[in-house]
């Protein structure tokens, strides 16, 4: 009786799947901060008022002078750093190419993620990542196209790194704890974004823009390292787990073993509904977020006519609203379930529907309070953190039905998510060219409509259940 308790309920937070789920939560929070400071630092690197002015004019005024004048406060903290005369459209281009990096591996990641060591992969995504942020300065340098080359392969390491997580969560993850555990690791994206915008600002004019993209590389590197020496593929072969853990664990995954495959069923994957649902709620989602994470430092720059490091720390805000309700969201998931509160189908659909509907309502407000300073933050804040919500919905989906492809799957679900980056940050590039005011209006309705069509099309065709194509097939040889 007692070995059975055991088996049941293994360790909670001192556990190693919850070492993990932080580790991995700060390979997330390393590979945003890589990702988002450009959009922080673009600030300082394109400015307008130097563009259209003396390039290094008044480069020594006394500080109460930029305390009094904070549009002047690039040029006087950022002495000795270039600035480029990159059009909003050339941005566009710019913010959009590490998506078009991530999408080109994906989809073989993924799938090979399921073969080979996830950890590997995972690990040498990070590290190419990093070393070419501390890189990207230079190549600025050089010109822009060497700065859409550097972050497009930059986009490549990380779609190697973001798909391999969902192989090793298949292997660590108990079914009732998935939301939880994910929601922790995913976390991480939501407080890099919230700590980059919060002092990259900061950075850029105590030091130079220059710094913001050496100090978060750095720190990539050194996570490299703890990756390396800690993360192990599954739990049987973890050196330091507990028997209690180990057993725990595999029992609960007894149902969803995962032999190794030569083949994936793409056809049937192809005519599958409940997939569809997963990529259509993906796509949806990323459209808006990539819009908030790439452009949120422009908007308030531009709208609320703030200087770099007031532009920063309330980008900043919205993240860290987005890394709660991501925690949260996973905890009153599986609470709900645990609970037997709420069916799986109905928890899945629940969060999708809040994470989707929410901040629409959220984006379609914006552009009619734009005169109120804090009305117009509250609702900057709200869109991140209720879009996140959506961690605990068809984010997680794939590992629900079909837990033997969830990498593979989780990379082609990134893929229709990072198609609907590139095109959301090359229309918003375009969109705001033509007329701030209207462009906003236009990005912030086109948003809900898509966010919305997400929703309706998950609840209809979202499911649950293992999939046919997705069952073990070899059980019959036993």
């Amino acid at each position: 009786m007692d070995k059975k308790s055991s088996t049941r309920k293994g360790p909670d937070f001192c556990s190693l799947r919850y070492g993990l789920a932080l580790i991995m939560h700060f390979s997330n929070f390393t590979m945003i901060t890589q990702r988002v400071s450009l959009s922080i630092a673009i600030i300082a690197m394109v400015n307008s008022t130097q563009q259209h002015g003396l390039p290094n004019a008044s480069t020594e005024g006394p500080l109460a002078d930029t305390l009094n004048n904070p549009s002047r406060s690039m040029k006087e903290f950022n002495t000795g750093a270039s600035v480029y005369e990159w059009s909003p459209e050339t941005q566009g281009i710019i913010f959009s190419s590490i998506s078009y990096g991530i999408i080109v591996t994906l989809i073989p990641s993924g799938y090979l993620a399921g073969i080979f060591r996830a950890k590997q992969m995972l690990g040498a995504g990070l590290l190419i990542s990093s070393l070419l942020t501390l890189f990207t300065p230079l190549a600025a340098d050089f010109g822009v196209i060497l700065v859409i080359v550097i972050r497009t392969i930059q986009g490549m390491a990380q779609g190697m790194a973001w798909t391999g997580q969902f192989t090793i969560w298949a292997k660590w993850a108990p079914p009732l704890e998935r939301s939880k555990l994910t929601s922790i690791a995913g976390s991480g994206a939501a407080f890099g974004s919230f700590i980059i915008l919060c002092v990259g600002g900061l950075i850029s004019q105590a030091l130079g823009w220059p710094f913001i993209f050496y100090i978060f590389g750095s720190i990539g590197c050194v996570c490299c390292l703890l990756w390396f020496t800690v993360i192990y593929d599954d739990p049987m072969h973890h050196p330091c787990i507990s028997v209690r853990e180990k057993d725990y664990i595999v029992a609960s995954l007894a149902q969803q073993s995962s032999s190794p495959r030569r083949s994936v069923p793409i056809k049937a994957m192809v005519r599958c509904l409940p997939l569809w649902a997963i990529f259509t709620g993906f796509f949806s989602h990323f459209w808006l977020c990539t819009i908030i994470i790439t452009y949120l430092p422009t908007y308030i720059s531009s709208v609320l006519h703030v200087n770099i490091r007031d532009s920063g720390v309330l980008s900043s805000l919205p993240f860290i609203a987005a890394s709660s309700c991501t925690i949260l969201g996973g905890q009153l998931a599986d609470f709900l379930l645990s609970r037997n509160l709420l069916r799986l189908i109905t928890v899945r659909k629940l969060f999708s529907s809040l994470g989707l509907l929410l901040p629409s309502l959220c984006a379609m407000a914006l552009p009619f309070v734009a005169s109120s300073y804090v009305t117009t933050i509250i609702l900057l804040i709200l869109i991140p953190g209720t879009s996140n919500l959506c961690d605990s919905g068809f984010i997680i989906n794939t590992l629900d039905v079909a837990p033997r492809y969830a990498s593979f799957l989780m990379g082609i679900s990134r893929g229709f998510g990072l198609i609907a980056g590139i095109i959301s940050s090359t229309a918003t590039g375009f969109l705001i060219s033509q007329d701030s005011v209207s462009g906003w209006r236009n990005v912030f309705f086109l948003s809900a409509a898509i966010n919305m069509f997400g929703m309706f099309f998950y609840i209809t065709f979202g499911q649950v259940e293992i999939q046919d194509w997705a069952k073990e097939k070899t059980l019959t040889r036993l």
